[in-house]
C-alpha cells in the first residue's frame, strides 16, 4: 500500500538536489541584497529575498496542487499549451512591460510575470508531443520542418522583444531532435559555422581558409565508408563554410552594432589597443570584469556568509540574478562553488538516466528536454560569469532572482518526475 502513494515513488535524489540549489540560491539573494539591517522579516515582499522566498513557497504550492492532475493531461493538452504560450509571448507586444530595455513582462502589481518562462516548459511538452507521435521519423524532411518550427516560431517572438537570451534556451532544444533521430550533419554545419566564423576574427581570413580546407580534405579523404552523406551537403557544406569565411570581416564590421564587437573582442581577446582593451572592459566587460575578481578574492574557503566585500559594495551589476554565482565564489570559495557546480552536473546526469528509463515516449523525450534547458541555461551563466563565454542575459536556475523563472523550472522539473514516478504505476486509483 506504501508503495502505492505518489510520494514514496518520486525521485528523491533529484529532490533533494533541488532542494539543495532553490535553498542555497535563496541564501545568495539574501546575501547580495539585505543590506545592513537584518532585522527585517524574510518574507518581506518589499525585498528580493523576500519576494523569492514567496515563490519559492508558491512553486511547492503549485507542486502539490500538480499531484492531483493526471499525467495524460498534460500530454493531451500539448498542443493547446502551445497556442496559449504563443498568444502571451504575443500579447506583450500590446500590454507588456519593459524592464532594462525588454518587452518581456506583463506588470501583475506587485509581481511581474514573464511568460517566456513558461514557454520553455511548454515547448519541451509540445515538441515531446510532437516527436512522440508514431507516424513522425525525422529521417523525413517535412517531419524535420515541423520540429524546427516549434523551436522557431517562440525564439523569434522571444528576440524581438528583445530578449536573445532567453531565444537562445529555445534552440538548445535542437539537441533533443539529434538524440531523436535527426541527423548529426545538421549539427556539423551550425558547429562548423560557428567555429569558422570565431577563427577568421581570431586568426585572419588566411589561415582560416587553409585550415578548413586542409580539414575538410582530410575528412573525405579518412572518412569511414560507412558513413554516408546526402550529395546535397557535400556540396553546400565547403560552399557554405567558405562564404561564412570569405563575408566574417564585413558581418562583423557592417552588421554587428558597436557593443556586438566589443563583446566579441573581449572574448576572443582580439583588441590589441591597450587603451582601447581597458575602455571595453571598463563598460561592457565591467560585469564580467568584476565577478571574476569577486571569485578570484574568495579564494578556497571564502570571506563567509554576508563577508562578501565586493557583494556588499555592489561592485558587481546583477549580482543578485544573471551573476549570483560571483557571490558564491566570493562568500563560499572555490571548494563550494565546485560543490555547486557538481550538484547541476548531478541533477543533469539523473535526469538524463532517468528519461532513458522511461515507458513512454512522451516522457522520455520531456525529460530529454528539460535537461537540455537546464543544461544550456547552467553551462552559459557559468561561463559568462567566469568569462569563458560572451555576456549573454541568461540566469542560473534555482539561484538567479525571479520569480516566473523559480515557479516554472520547478514545475516543469516535477512534471517529470512525476512522470517518472508513475512509469510503472497500473492503475491503484
Amino acid at each position: 500500500m506504501r508503495g502505492n502513494l505518489l510520494i514514496f515513488r518520486l525521485d528523491w535524489i533529484s529532490i533533494f538536489l533541488l532542494l539543495f540549489l532553490t535553498g542555497f540560491g535563496w541564501v545568495n539573494i539574501y546575501s547580495t541584497t539585505v543590506g545592513n539591517d537584518l532585522s527585517g522579516p524574510l518574507l518581506d515582499l518589499g525585498t528580493f529575498y523576500g519576494k523569492q522566498m514567496f515563490f519559492a513557497i508558491l512553486s511547492l504550492i503549485v507542486v502539490i496542487l500538480y499531484s492531483f492532475i493526471p499525467d495524460q493531461f498534460i500530454e493531451r493538452f500539448s498542443s493547446v499549451f502551445y497556442l496559449i504560450g504563443l498568444t502571451l509571448l504575443l500579447g506583450l507586444f500590446f500590454f507588456g512591460k519593459t524592464i532594462a530595455g525588454a518587452t518581456s513582462w506583463y506588470d501583475l502589481g506587485p509581481f511581474n510575470f514573464q511568460p517566456s518562462e513558461l514557454m520553455k516548459m511548454i515547448v519541451a511538452l509540445a515538441l515531446a508531443k510532437y516527436l512522440s507521435d508514431t507516424q513522425v521519423n525525422l529521417r523525413y524532411s517535412v517531419h524535420q520542418g515541423y520540429a524546427v518550427l516549434l523551436l522557431v516560431l517562440p525564439s523569434m517572438l522571444v528576440i524581438a522583444q528583445p530578449d536573445p537570451g532567453s531565444a537562445l534556451v529555445f534552440f538548445s532544444l535542437f539537441l533533443v531532435l539529434f538524440r531523436e533521430g535527426l541527423p548529426l550533419y545538421y549539427l556539423t554545419f551550425v558547429v562548423s559555422f560557428i567555429l569558422a566564423f570565431a577563427a577568421t576574427l581570431k586568426f585572419g581570413l588566411t589561415y582560416t581558409f587553409i585550415g578548413v580546407l586542409t580539414f575538410y580534405l582530410s575528412y573525405l579523404w579518412l572518412k569511414p565508408k560507412r558513413l554516408k552523406t546526402p550529395l546535397w551537403f557535400n556540396i553546400s557544406y565547403p560552399v557554405i563554410l567558405f562564404a561564412i569565411i570569405a563575408s566574417t570581416t564585413w558581418v562583423y564590421n557592417s552588421v554587428f552594432k558597436q557593443h556586438h564587437r566589443d563583446r566579441f573582442s573581449l572574448w576572443l581577446n582580439l583588441e590589441t589597443n591597450e587603451d582601447r582593451l581597458l575602455n571595453i572592459q571598463q563598460s561592457i566587460g565591467y560585469n564580467t570584469y568584476q565577478a571574476k575578481q569577486a571569485i578570484a578574492s574568495g579564494r578556497w574557503s571564502g570571506k563567509g556568509f554576508l563577508e562578501g566585500t565586493r557583494t556588499k559594495g555592489d561592485f558587481v551589476p546583477a549580482q543578485h540574478s544573471d551573476y549570483i554565482f560571483s557571490s558564491v565564489g566570493e562568500e563560499w570559495g572555490f571548494i563550494t562553488s565546485t560543490l555547486v557546480i557538481l550538484a547541476f552536473v548531478a541533477l543533469l546526469l539523473r535526469f538524463i538516466y532517468l528519461a532513458d528509463r522511461q515507458k513512454k515516449a512522451f516522457h522520455r523525450i520531456y525529460g530529454y528536454g528539460i535537461t537540455s534547458i537546464l543544461f544550456i541555461h547552467f553551462s552559459i551563466n557559468i561561463g559568462m560569469v567566469l568569462g569563458i563565454l560572451p555576456t549573454i542575459g541568461i540566469p542560473l536556475p534555482f539561484f538567479s532572482y525571479g520569480g516566473s523563472s523559480l515557479l516554472f523550472f520547478c514545475l516543469m522539473c516535477y512534471i517529470f518526475l512525476k512522470m517518472d514516478a508513475n512509469r510503472l504505476k497500473t492503475h491503484f486509483d
